[in-house]
């Protein structure tokens, strides 16, 4: 009888072993199916932006989130959500997780971008700035090979423009305190895991979030017939004669014309314009008229225009580092833009937001550094398989610039951890439980 009941127990042993064994097995198996269906809605919500930016992001504007969805999107049994920003002033919910697809174009690129803009970012040192400028310049010969050559495993200075915004980490000064600040994983937010090292109850990012290296303005029309470039006197005059007829068109182009001496040696000469802001300003075209051949102009023959800032969507941030700007008119800016939606099809809104003579038009008059249009969109997709498991999260760069959505570059995030914040969290705890 004892050796009847040891056995039984032996057995008995065995069987809740083994049970034991097949449900976890079984919970292994339904993780891996999870995370197979999380990466699938990666690859669906890939392919919907695609459809949204083909559809919507036309002649480049920025899509509206009432054209699309961006949060619990439901692919099968998964659901996938883009991870935006909230590019208002002030941020209504800093705390809060903002779904949507962001601007490259709201950003300074960093191969664009000039000494004092850079500069003017938050974290930004003297070294990270000479740093930069030194790794695009094929010429550059600023100090750094030293620290390059001592790093381990050792590499050597660029001398090519940047690839990736995350190339700035080879850049020397750099450290991930510069990079990324307080959000770690990137999300916008300050996360509960996340340091506050401000003590400010929100997150303040590094100069990551301010960089793009993809904000490029195609000088073509959709057919690929290029744009009029406003420092052609032949082909402005042609543009100008075409839309408002002869007469109008004299009297702007004399407007383009500076006179020069006296009696019989009067010379007039034809002008270029810094930029598109400056043509504006100086051609006495009202905002109407300027509305109808924005379109249709360019400053250059190049076929892109590169490191262009919107004005639509910037944040006060990258809008504060602006030549003439500062964070008052930046400030500035972003209210008007708030209080005047339907206003702002061309830069020249910018105008009645910050003052015909205003420093600030006066220092963004210098060059060509503003537009209204993107064509560059970044999708930070995040999703998870059925009953909340299997967390995955891709950042997708779009690019419209041809007329056809394309992927230009594609990083995978998960190793940053849950970016969601906590109310999805939450939501999705919520339906596991019942």
């Amino acid at each position: 009888m004892v050796i009847v009941l040891w056995v039984t127990l032996g057995l008995v042993s065995i069987a809740l072993y083994f049970a034991h064994s097949m449900a976890l097995e079984l919970r292994a198996s339904d993780n891996r199916v999870s995370a197979v269906a999380a990466d699938q809605a990666i690859e669906g919500a890939a392919r919907y932006v695609e459809y949204v930016l083909t559809t919507y992001a036309t002649n480049g504007v920025m899509p509206d989130l009432t054209e699309y969805q961006a949060k619990a999107v439901p692919v099968g049994d998964a659901h996938f959500w883009i991870i935006g920003r909230d590019d208002s002033y002030p941020v209504a919910h800093p705390d809060r997780v903002v779904f949507g697809l962001v601007d490259e174009s709201s950003k300074l690129n960093l191969n664009t971008a000039s000494t004092n803009t850079l500069g003017m970012l938050p974290r930004m040192t003297s070294d990270v700035v000479n740093g930069i400028l030194d790794w695009r310049n094929p010429n550059g010969n600023g100090g750094t090979e030293l620290y390059y050559a001592m790093a381990q495993p050792p590499y050597q200075r660029k001398g090519a423009p940047f690839e990736t915004v995350d190339e700035v980490r080879l850049v020397y000064g750099t450290t991930m305190d510069i990079l990324v600040g307080d959000d770690l994983n990137r999300n916008g937010v300050l996360d509960s895991s996340e340091p506050d090292k401000d003590e400010n109850g929100q997150v303040d990012p590094g100069i990551i979030e301010y960089l793009t290296v993809y904000s490029r303005e195609p000088n073509t029309h959709s057919d690929g017939t290029a744009l009029t470039n406003i420092n052609s006197p032949t082909q402005l005059r042609t543009l100008l004669q075409s839309n408002f007829g002869g007469g109008r068109a004299s009297s702007i182009m004399t407007q383009l014309y500076r006179t020069t001496g006296q009696g019989t040696n009067v010379t007039t000469t034809f002008v270029p314009s810094n930029g598109l802001l400056q043509f504006y300003q100086r051609s006495g075209l009202s905002e109407t008229e300027f509305a109808e051949i924005y379109p249709d102009i360019t400053v250059g023959a190049a076929p892109f225009t590169q490191g262009l800032v919107n004005i639509n969507t910037a944040s006060v941030t990258v809008l504060s580092c602006l030549p003439g700007m500062d964070s008052g008119s930046a400030q500035q800016v972003v209210s008007y833009r708030q209080s005047n939606p339907n206003n702002l099809g061309t830069i020249a809104w910018i105008v009645d937001a910050l003052g015909r003579g205003s420093a600030a038009i006066q220092g963004l008059e210098g060059g060509d550094y503003i537009t209204t249009r993107s064509f560059q969109f970044a999708a930070d997709i995040a999703a998870v398989g059925p009953y909340g498991r299997g967390y995955r999260r891709v950042k997708f760069i779009f690019d419209i610039s041809d007329g056809t959505a394309r992927i230009l570059y594609r990083q995978d995030l998960t190793r940053l951890g849950w970016a969601l914040g906590q109310d999805v969290r939450q939501r999705l705890l919520g339906k596991e439980a019942s």
